[in-house]
């Protein structure tokens, strides 16, 4: 299944569960305009065309103690496809780095990090990220505040076949 093979049904209900991915499938198909062994259906058939990838709670990171969310930006000595998978398998055994993105331009990675506090946050640049093979240069940017929080896409701008 395709984005072009969605019609607007589908993409009401990705809108939908993205929004509430805990809402009863009764509910869901009374928000989209169908009955509910048919909205079943086409979750079903999202979920196995990979459109779905899974539902997740969203935690409240500094009630939970995780004070310090910041990205790393990393560059690297060689983007030899062996070393950018050897840096992508070592980001993925580190805890703090919640999220990791390949990038075109000045840096290589960049790195969403989360940890308790900056103490924690140092202790991983300096002993986990800067010592890492390859690594480069780091440079690192502790967040502020998020002023915007939307995961998912924007149902609305949706690509047109």
């Amino acid at each position: 299944m395709r984005s072009a093979v969605l019609d607007d049904i589908d993409w009401k209900i990705l809108f939908e569960l993205q929004a509430n991915g805990r809402m009863t499938n009764v509910e869901l198909a009374s928000r989209v305009g169908i009955s509910p062994p048919p909205c079943l259906r086409r979750v079903k058939a999202l979920e196995q065309a990979g459109m779905i990838t899974g539902y997740r709670a969203v935690l409240d990171l500094p009630r939970l103690g995780f004070q310090v969310r910041a990205f790393a930006f990393v560059g690297l000595a060689s983007q030899a496809e062996a070393d950018l998978a050897a840096f992508v398998a070592l980001a993925d055994t580190w805890p703090v780095v919640r999220e990791c993105y390949m990038q075109s331009g000045e840096f290589d990675f960049v790195l969403r990090c989360v940890a308790a506090d900056l103490g924690d946050f140092q202790n991983f640049v300096m002993d986990h990220l800067t010592t890492a093979p390859n690594v480069d240069s780091v440079r690192t940017s502790l967040t502020i505040r998020r002023t915007k929080y939307e995961p998912g896409i924007p149902v609305a701008a949706r690509p047109r076949p």
